[in-house]
């Protein structure tokens, strides 16, 4: 207990003078650890590594708030953490060169449909929040099923994490598209990790925890789907009053999903719920849950609705390359068609 005492002391020391204005030296170093960085010893680097911050990367990309939080250093120490982690990463400026050749390593998820497929560049991208909200029944989680099986036939051994909300994944699903398109269903159930978020909290953590996949076990995570990403927190936070608490939480929460995509290049889908406008008095009243801050934090929305004959409709509603339009498709035993 006294060993563990003196590590905390030791710590607290450091941090205080993290707090003295000092350069902080270039750290070079093949594989840097969060260890590394001034400031962060044992302790510390175990409560970062709980709450999220397990690699340098996600801690360069945080705000001194979200550290002081996560492992209740002062707001100084976190700010020279963050610095420290910036300069490794050597994170600043670049040209648009370098980022069209950094865009090259973009990968594309198709879903089966032509036609939607087209509609939002040739796939779902990886490195970017694609959001489909629309009416139940409207074809949101069937596309959620469909890539799951997709993304492993383009990429086998890939793995899948899929938080479900509402009850809604299906392993029988999964193993009707797989005898559809001649896979093996048991191989491809095996790869997709499946998680049960029964409030907005264990929803939070369980985004939180998929750094943990990809740096301790070392899984090649491809997509993360969340089905759905507003259901718990339109249940829990109910009335104007708690309408700020609720959208600081949202905000939250996709910072975490676009840390994942951006840092580790994955495709997140989300699907989103939607309420119906009493003020819309021409057009089409229904609007996506979350706002504002779902719709900045998404790089692609998609808007989903009933079609004739039992058909689908996909309107790109928001995307920053491509303009709007929208695309039929058909849902059948072995995924999606067209129409």
């Amino acid at each position: 207990m006294a060993k563990k005492r003196n590590e905390y002391e030791q710590e607290e020391v450091i941090c205080e003078e993290l707090t003295m204005e000092q350069p902080i030296r270039p750290l070079k170093k093949e594989k840097l650890e969060i260890t590394d960085l001034p400031g962060i010893g044992a302790a510390t680097a175990e409560k970062l590594e709980q709450t999220g911050y397990g690699t340098v990367l996600s801690i360069a990309v945080a705000s001194p708030g979200e550290l002081l939080e996560a492992a209740g250093v002062t707001e100084a120490a976190a700010r020279k953490i963050i610095n420290a982690a910036r300069s490794a990463m050597e994170m600043g400026f670049e040209s648009g060169e370098e980022l069209l050749r950094r865009r090259e390593r973009v990968v594309k998820i198709t879903c089966g449909s032509v036609a939607l497929d087209n509609l939002i560049g040739g796939g779902f991208e990886s490195g970017a929040i694609t959001e489909a909200f629309g009416e139940f029944g409207s074809g949101k989680t069937q596309i959620a099923h469909v890539l799951a099986v997709n993304c492993q036939k383009q990429y086998p051994d890939s793995t899948i994490v899929y938080i479900d909300t509402e009850n809604t994944f299906r392993p029988e699903r999964i193993k009707q598209i797989c005898e559809g398109l001649g896979l093996d269903y048991n191989k491809i159930l095996k790869n997709i990790k499946v998680a049960r978020a029964y409030n907005s909290d264990h929803q939070m953590l369980l985004a939180e925890k998929i750094e943990d996949l990809i740096t301790k076990q070392e899984l090649q995570v491809k997509i993360v789907i969340v089905d759905s990403l507003t259901s718990h927190f339109r249940a829990e936070f109910i009335g104007r009053g708690t309408l700020a608490e609720r959208q600081q939480k949202i905000n939250r929460h996709m910072h975490t999903l676009l840390r994942l995509s951006d840092s580790h290049n994955i495709c997140v889908y989300v699907t989103n719920q939607v309420s119906s406008d009493p003020g819309t008095f021409f057009g089409d009243p229904t609007k996506p849950i979350g706002g504002n801050i779902v719709g900045h934090a998404s790089t692609f929305r998609l808007y989903l609705r009933k079609g004739k004959k039992g058909s689908r409709v996909a309107k790109l509603i928001d995307s920053p390359n491509l303009a709007e339009g929208e695309a039929s498709f058909i849902v059948t035993t072995e995924g999606l068609k067209d129409v």
